[in-house]
């Protein structure tokens, strides 16, 4: 299948190109049956010329070209109806008759805070082009009025509030909120990108709309990507500032798979400075080695790292409720534990070249102990709990009486 991308260069076209690429290329394999052959990408940039040639011999069109952010209103109808206008004048000189899917907008609606904006107005015209196109030759026309959205490589201080505070929070720049209470409704770029190729393979979803809203139907006129998420302007800021003091706090939020925070966090990672890439972690270091907390979560505990000098013990505690996994990564040690109204001692030696997990149980005091004379024992320790020096749950008592 040869395909063909305006608005190439642009966000959208910009991640839907590399996902094209990955099946291309083979290095994706979710999509067995799709047989993707050339890709085009036509742009602001992309010799003019070149678009005949791509109308031409393309399978299947995406046309996210458009404009969002002119110097001139004028511009808008020039841009979003304009090039839509001389792309199928081109796929008819060619009697190509392939499916055609154009990026519209919510605004397109034209209802409520959208009413008289003369960019919905261009994408409404935009639109009409299009289904006037499918009447008249029976090319296959699928229209998506997108909400806001987000992701990365997403133009910050453009067209974009997620990707304005992703950027200003990241690099430490002011942001600005008239209002927290506002809420947006937004869509995440990978699943707008995992729509658009549902779409190659026949997949879309079609709807249509009531005032804002899509209602997906069977029949409808439009397309949609059912997978948004409505959130105010407050929660999206108190998210970001908790993701940027990660490096202090060490707490890791919580994120559910195809969470709106899983994909917020994605998002805000891919602003980060060099800068801020890398971060130092505190080490407490005394003459038997030392210990460093890594990550903390909310509801799932804490991970850290242990190092032990050659022929150190170190442990020699047990807790009521709480338990860890050790695991030894590099090193040759022991680990003992007992039942602390017990004189059995179970043990388990351990190895950086057999990495196992090591349940350290609750009423049972341990110990880990390096039984090298030259290396240093390295542990990675989980806890079902973050550390809480008010309620420790820690008590000291030797493995060995």
């Amino acid at each position: 299948m040869k395909i063909l991308v305006t608005g190439s260069a642009g966000f959208v076209g910009k991640n839907l190109v590399a996902s094209l690429k990955n099946l291309l290329e083979k290095k994706d394999n979710t999509r067995t049956k799709l047989q993707v052959g050339e890709i085009y990408e036509f742009d602001v940039d992309t010799e003019p010329t070149l678009l005949d040639y791509y109308c031409e011999k393309a399978d299947f069109v995406f046309n996210l070209a458009g404009v969002n952010r002119p110097k001139d209103d004028d511009e808008f109808m020039k841009g979003n109806f304009g090039f839509a206008s001389t792309l199928l004048d081109t796929l008819k000189k060619y009697n190509n008759k392939a499916t055609v899917m154009l990026s519209s907008s919510v605004q397109a609606t034209l209802f409520g805070r959208y009413a008289g904006s003369i960019y919905g107005q261009s994408k409404l015209a935009g639109e009409e082009l299009f289904l006037n196109y499918n009447k008249e030759t029976g090319a296959k026309v699928l229209i998506y009025r997108f909400p806001n959205l987000f992701g990365k490589w997403c133009r910050p201080n453009y067209n974009s509030a997620v990707a304005t505070f992703c950027n200003n929070i990241a690099n430490g720049l002011p942001i600005q909120v008239n209002d927290p209470a506002v809420e947006l409704e937004l869509l995440y770029i990978d699943d707008l990108v995992t729509e658009l190729i549902d779409a190659l393979e026949g997949k879309e979803h079609h709807c249509e709309f009531e005032e804002t809203v899509a209602v997906d139907r069977v029949d409808g006129r439009y397309c949609y990507v059912p997978a948004t998420h409505c959130v105010t302007l407050g929660e999206i800021v108190t998210l970001l500032n908790s993701f940027n003091n990660q490096p202090k706090s060490l707490l890791m939020p919580e994120i559910p798979n195809n969470s709106f925070v899983k994909k917020l966090y994605s998002t805000y990672l891919s602003y980060l400075p060099e800068n801020k890439i890398k971060f130092a972690l505190k080490t407490n270091s005394d003459d038997r080695g030392s210990f460093t907390e890594l990550l903390k979560t909310q509801n799932c505990g804490q991970f850290s790292v242990n190092i032990s000098k050659p022929g150190i013990t170190k442990g020699e505690h047990w807790h009521h409720s709480k338990w860890e996994f050790f695991i030894v990564v590099a090193g040759h040690g022991l680990i003992r534990e007992r039942k602390i109204d017990s004189d059995e001692i179970i043990e388990f030696e351990v190895t950086g070249d057999r990495i196992e997990a090591i349940h350290m149980l609750p009423g049972y005091t341990h110990n880990i102990i390096n039984l090298s004379e030259t290396e240093n024992l390295v542990t990675v320790m989980w806890a079902n709990e973050e550390f809480d020096k008010g309620n420790p749950d820690t008590y000291f008592e030797k493995v060995v009486k």
